[in-house]
């Protein structure tokens, strides 16, 4: 007998085998892939939140720092202006080229809203022009306010308004094991070229507190023009192992309340990049220097008129020290305000106003950032026995003997331009095949300098500075000597060759 619903039960169990037997063959092929088989990926914390907290306050810290101080630190680039070599006037034009100009790269960071900005002395020093890029990307041309080579400080400038600043803090608060972060334009050379990564953040821990490297010293001694102010040079660095690699000189170091306590300004290293070791000039004496190079172009450093050593174990035995600190006198200068202050040889002079002597390097620091004339107590031990004395303090020759090495440097007008000049003549019209016989050629350019920039080059005939047509290379000295800064130079030119011309305005730079 026919059973409908038999039938139909039957029908249902093979159309389900059939397509159950058709999934199994279908995902072992793996045509489909179910939902439900996905592998559960976790998102769930493996260690408690609390476990991880003071890590992730600690992480948020350096966010916050980061975020304050970068758009205050400045990338610094610079040029020196390569000099004219003597032999053919036209070495550029006919494919031999001018000495490439030197160029630097470094960091700084800015101080007042109106556009001071404190840097390392190495980064600007001779420079010729300095440019000055923000974080935003804005960018300005810098003035050079002043600069020390016995302590690696200086001061430029830039127009401006409304800047972002930071906050300078106290380094001698700062303590060894306090977290600290570096920031600047570390570079690199590849087979690209150089790389910049501007606004770098890096941090670490204060390594040691004034650690002397003998390296400011050292270059002031191999330049002779420098060489009498080596004596007065100063070096109590803060180390750090924050990461610090060229391009990075000038940066700030600050700590976690985004105070600046240091200037990076070095590394210890045999390659050249970072091995470990990096230091920094404490801002405490930094900010001193500034306040002088702004208000005096110059540092006016005070002087004791001491000689002095490290204290060793033997030096705390024989002159009978509570501890192994201090500051040996070595000699006395005659004249001097230690000499008033009846100081003498074999004093051990371990405080200055209060603050301690640990070392002979912070003796110099602390003698750094007092003003010629201010009166001191100087607590020192002679013969075992602790004493105290009043000193007024007298100013170095530091500034006498940099005036008296220094010979004074000119600048021409078109050197700030960016070019040389020689007369025409009708001899060289000849040699080199040119159309006119007169007036005066450009017979160099400086890379990147402005007359490079509005497209002046070696070969190019100058006949007039509008509308005043010239005659001779010394015309043209004299002419520009009477552009001042910010004017416009309007130049004349003509293709010798050709004899078309045309016109070029530059700006005349400072």
């Amino acid at each position: 007998m026919f059973d409908p619903l038999k039938t139909k039960m039957k029908v249902l169990f093979y159309v389900a085998l059939a397509f159950l037997v058709g999934v199994g063959v279908a995902s072992g092929m793996g045509w489909t892939q179910d939902a439900a088989a996905t592998p559960a990926i976790s998102v769930a914390p493996q260690v408690p939140v609390e476990a991880v907290q003071p890590a992730r306050d600690l992480s948020e810290s350096f966010v916050r720092v980061a975020e304050v101080v970068t758009p205050a630190v400045v990338s610094i680039t610079t040029r020196r202006v390569a000099r004219a070599t003597a032999g053919d006037p036209f070495r550029n034009w006919f494919g031999t080229p001018d000495p490439e100009p030197r160029g630097g790269s470094g960091s700084g960071f800015l101080v007042s809203s109106d556009g001071y900005i404190l840097t390392n002395n190495h980064v600007v020093e001779d420079a010729d022009a300095i440019t000055v890029q923000l974080e935003d990307r804005r960018s300005f041309e810098a003035t050079l306010v002043g600069g020390d080579p016995t302590t690696d400080v200086a001061v430029i400038r830039v127009e401006g308004s409304d800047l972002p600043t930071l906050s300078l803090g106290d380094s001698d608060g700062v303590r060894v094991g306090e977290w600290v972060l570096a920031v600047g334009n570390p570079g690199f050379r590849s087979a690209g070229g150089p790389t910049s990564f501007n606004h770098t953040v890096t941090a670490g821990i204060v390594s040691f507190k004034g650690r002397p490297l003998g390296i400011i010293g050292n270059e002031l001694r191999n330049d002779p023009e420098s060489e009498a102010a080596a004596q007065y040079a100063i070096e109590d660095f803060i180390q750090t192992d924050a990461v610090i690699n060229p391009g990075n000189s000038g940066g700030p170091m600050v700590n976690l309340e985004g105070q600046v306590i240091g200037i990076n300004s070095a590394i210890a290293s045999q390659s050249g990049y970072y091995q470990g070791y990096g230091f920094a000039i404490p801002i405490s004496l930094a900010r001193r220097v500034m306040e002088d190079l702004i208000e005096y172009r110059a540092v006016r450093r005070a002087f004791l008129g001491v000689q002095i050593g490290p204290v060793g174990p033997e030096d705390a035995e024989v002159y009978r020290l509570p501890e192994v600190s201090g500051a040996l006198v070595q000699d006395i200068t005659e004249g001097t305000a230690a000499e008033d202050a009846g100081l003498q040889p074999q004093d051990v002079i371990v405080a200055i106003d209060g603050d301690p002597v640990d070392y002979s390097n912070q003796l110099q620091q602390l003698v750094a950032r007092k003003r010629p004339g201010d009166r001191v107590r100087i607590a020192y031990y002679r013969d075992g026995e602790r004493q105290e004395t009043d000193v007024r303090l007298g100013e170095s020759p530091l500034n006498e003997a940099a005036a008296a090495a220094a010979p004074e440097r000119t600048t021409r007008a078109e050197e700030r331009l960016g070019i040389e000049v020689v007369d025409n003549s009708p001899e060289l019209a000849r040699r080199y095949q040119f159309r006119i016989d007169e007036g005066v050629l450009i017979s160099g350019v400086t890379r990147m300098g402005p007359a490079d920039r509005r497209g002046v080059r070696a070969g190019d005939l100058r006949v007039g500075n509008n509308p005043r047509q010239v005659e001779s290379a010394d015309e043209v000295t004299e002419l520009l000597a009477e552009v001042e800064p910010g004017e416009i130079v309007t130049l004349v030119l003509a293709n010798p060759v050709t004899g078309r011309q045309r016109f070029t305005n530059i700006r005349m730079p400072e």
